[in-house]
């Protein structure tokens, strides 16, 4: 269970990104967070690893507060926490094996990790998510030498290499076209089925939200306004969530 508690983000400047938000997400489920840009949440995913630094409130996963961890508990918790970013956040000039095990960084010795010396077993381990996301034959290619959306697949296989309890997915099919998305997606739905991972995803698209999240939770300036079954957002919600100029679309 993640619980965040009268979170509240306030940066250098005075701009209050996010204003005592509150909500809990059980174990397994797909979250959607929604809302227009600058609604607070890319600033939510990154406070619930502590990317971001809160300026007050909780982050409790399983009864342990990481908002208050020390510096040497962060590790630990981050190794149980994947992250899958918009503009993907690879070593372009690194192989795509290489991209993939640095999601074990967390778990083994820094200087080994330094030169690229890996155990069999992550190697192996790499190949097998590589496999999953349908790229294991770009496993030594580089990593700007990919499409966009497999470079997001590389994104995915590196997250999965903490072995995560949650992923924060921070909106993982903006750069891309629909056709793309959907993709993408379907590897993320697949994690949170077979895996029981839980998925905390950021998204504009009513309709990826519709097609894959159990839940949303929705931000306007900081502020939670919604928190519930994305088929309940109806046309007053939907205005509340983006403005009362904006359109539906899907």
């Amino acid at each position: 269970m993640l619980e965040i508690k009268n979170l509240t983000k306030i940066y250098d400047g005075g701009t209050k990104a996010l204003d005592n938000v509150s909500f809990s997400v059980p174990n397994g489920e797909f979250l959607a967070v929604i809302g227009l840009s600058g609604s607070g949440k890319s600033t939510l995913l990154r406070c619930i690893n502590r990317l971001v630094e809160p300026t007050q409130g909780q982050v409790i996963l399983n009864g342990e507060d990481i908002a208050a961890a020390s510096d040497d508990d962060l590790r630990g918790y981050r190794r149980r926490i994947g992250m899958v970013f918009q503009h993907f956040n690879l070593v372009s000039r690194s192989s795509v094996l290489t991209n993939v095990l640095t999601g074990r960084l967390g778990y083994n010795n820094p200087a080994m990790s330094i030169i690229n010396r890996f155990s069999k077993a992550d190697i192996e381990q790499a190949m097998f998510q590589l496999e999953r996301v349908g790229i294991a034959d770009k496993a030594n290619q580089r990593a700007d030498e990919l499409s966009g959306g497999q470079q997001q697949r590389v994104g995915i296989a590196r997250a999965m290499m903490q072995d995560p309890e949650i992923v924060l997915a921070d909106e993982p099919v903006a750069s891309l076209d629909p056709v793309l998305a959907h993709s993408i997606m379907q590897y993320l739905e697949k994690i949170n089925k077979e895996n029981g991972v839980t998925v905390i995803c950021s998204l504009h698209f009513l309709d990826l939200v519709h097609r894959y999240a159990n839940r949303a939770i929705a931000l306007n300036e900081g502020k939670l306004v919604f928190d519930g079954e994305p088929k309940t957002i109806d046309d007053v919600k939907f205005k509340e969530i983006y403005g009362r100029d904006a359109e539906r679309v899907g």
